[in-house]
């Protein structure tokens, strides 16, 4: 989905939290930082926090070979020669549609309440306070600042919906509605668009806008906003427990805490590996579709631990000299891929088409934002309650990477940008890749719609030219995006399983991060896809309440902020 180490960001094993700058209401504690840790470093270094790395270190190992075990002891022969699921998928595909079939409106509801409270705070007086103290300054320019919310935008997400999700809301939408035994079947949005070309192109960018629009960043803002408050304002340790002091005071160094911290690091890692698997479907497909390589469940395996292996080896280089440049590198090749097809495509329904989705996106927003009384279920629940999940599995690893580059910005500042510029360059990316897939098939080429999820992109870009090469360029694209995105969990598992500390041990890194690619294996044989997706919103649904609880601890201390300055 995402990848944390653009250009310019800070090294993490040298970086420390700095005090406060001016008048601000530190809160007054006596815990330290570390003071619940083991260390050792004599054999092998550590130094990690007692209770949440060993909870969630000994639940994840377990789930990971119960699942590979389940799945051999739960296989089932083939049917006639045709493959047939196991008793561990079967598992994680009623897992997923129940948790999706019940509770897509608390998903949807939430979501809202977080897109509610950053336009809140940006037009309410709370939006003047500064992160870092009245008197902190800005840690990097205003152009360095957007392009590392650039570069957040940006990632494994983007490669495999690019050109798949507004291709297969158009299909959908143009199909219209289908009814069996009462009940709609089809997965259009709202109610479709049967039979009219040019309003299902806008409905199927506007419902892809809306998946990757203010929504998710509002949940990023959230868990960024908290986690830069409470450390740079109020001297706090970089962990999802302290944005909860003014709701449990003291008690947050307890099993409160613990709670909190361990249910961050399982949505983390779950969210990692949702996108690892995703990336390694695609990566998988790019090969088979280049260079004829069987896209088989080994060969995805091997692919994941072979790019979890060259992310180890990031990890013991360190961010300067591994994932930083890996990361410099990806980020010119996205910007060549996005010219490239901009370029060759259809440019000027391109350059049009971002303006007129854009439209389509306000038009649609509140029909699509609504959770109550609507028909589209499969579309409800199959997409946006899944979105709304992964992005807030997502939301520790990506707000902390916003938070620590985001230092003396005020919270308007802060909010509008982040809001804003990675959903805007989203937005640009979609009308790309996508718009020109739709494009494609407005002129009768119909290969892109009758592909492959994972294969999409690879077919549109079939239809362009020097297709080998920008197809070539597209698979480097994910599988580095994969390197980058698993060093950079690893490290914010790290951080949080170390009790806030922003400099732990390598050798700490290199656990969560094999145990990623691990996680990511046993979920692929588990069920693939649907094992995954359906793990993403099994974690997201209890940090949903962590979230909620964030707002409330959020708009305390900016209150507690403002009395300081008045």
């Amino acid at each position: 989905m995402l990848d944390g180490h653009p250009e310019n960001v800070p090294d993490a094993e040298t970086e420390t939290i700095p005090e406060p700058e001016g008048a601000t209401a530190v809160i007054d504690t006596d815990y330290e930082i570390g003071q619940d840790n083991v260390s050792h470093a004599i054999t092998l270094e550590f130094d990690i926090h007692k209770a949440v790395f060993f909870i969630s270190a000994i639940a994840i190992v377990v789930f990971t070979l119960g699942t590979l075990i389940l799945q051999i002891v739960t296989a089932n022969p083939p049917l006639d020669g045709v493959a047939q699921p196991s008793g561990v998928e079967n598992f994680f595909t009623s897992l997923r549609g129940f948790l999706t079939g019940n509770l897509d409106w608390f998903f949807l509801m939430a979501g809202n309440i977080f897109v509610l409270l950053c336009i809140g705070l940006i037009i309410s007086p709370l939006g003047s306070v500064r992160l870092g103290g009245p008197e902190a300054t800005p840690d990097f320019t205003l152009f360095g600042w957007f392009a590392m919310l650039f570069a957040a935008g940006m990632g494994i997400g983007l490669m495999f919906y690019g050109v798949s999700e507004p291709m297969s809301h158009f299909s959908s939408a143009l199909g219209g509605i289908d009814i069996e035994d009462g009940l709609r079947t089809d997965w259009a949005p709202l109610e479709g668009a049967a039979g009219d070309p040019l309003a299902a192109r806008r409905l199927g960018m506007a419902a892809t806008i809306f998946h990757w629009g203010l929504h998710p960043w509002a949940i990023y803002a959230v868990v960024a906003l908290a986690l830069a408050l409470f450390s740079y304002n109020k001297g706090l340790p970089l962990t999802m427990r302290s944005v909860f002091y003014p709701i449990f005071g003291e008690a947050v160094w307890g099993w409160v805490g613990h709670i909190i911290d361990i249910l961050a690091v399982f949505a983390t890692i779950f969210g990692l590996a949702t996108s690892l698997g995703f990336g390694a479907e695609q990566a998988t497909a790019g090969l088979n579709f280049l260079f004829g390589i069987p896209a088989t469940n080994m060969t995805k395996i091997l692919l994941i631990l072979a790019i979890t292996g060259v992310a180890t080896m990031s990890v013991i280089l360190g961010v300067e000299k591994g994932v930083k440049l890996l990361s410099e590198a990806n980020m010119v090749l996205a910007f060549m891929l996005l010219v490239f097809v901009m370029l060759v495509g259809p440019t000027w329904q391109i350059v049009t088409g971002f303006f007129a989705n854009l439209g389509a996106y306000a038009q649609d927003l509140l029909p699509l934002s609504n959770p109550f009384g609507r028909s589209d279920d499969n579309f409800r629940q199959g997409w946006t309650a899944f979105y709304w999940a992964w992005w807030i599995s997502w939301s520790p690893f990506v707000g902390m990477f916003i938070a620590r580059v985001s230092r003396g910005r005020t919270v308007r500042q802060f909010l509008i940008a982040v809001l804003l510029i990675p959903a805007l360059i989203s937005v640009l990316w979609m009308t790309a890749l996508g718009g020109t897939a739709i494009s494609q098939y407005l002129g009768g080429f119909t290969g892109v719609a009758d592909a492959a999820l994972e294969l999409k992109l690879f077919v549109m870009l079939e239809q362009l030219p020097l297709h080998q090469i920008s197809s070539f360029i597209g698979i480097v694209l994910v599988i580095v995006f994969f390197v980058t995105s698993s060093d950079s969990g690893s490290l914010v598992i790290d951080t949080i399983s170390a009790g806030g500390k922003m400099h732990a041990p390598v050798p700490q890194r290199i656990f969560w991060c094999s145990f990623e690619g691990l996680l990511a294996v046993a979920l692929m044989l588990g069920g693939g896809l649907t094992a995954l997706q359906a793990m993403a919103v099994s974690t997201g649904l209890p940090f949903t309440i962590v979230l909620l609880g964030a707002c409330y601890a959020i708009v305390k201390g900016l209150i507690s902020e403002r009395r300081v300055l008045d």
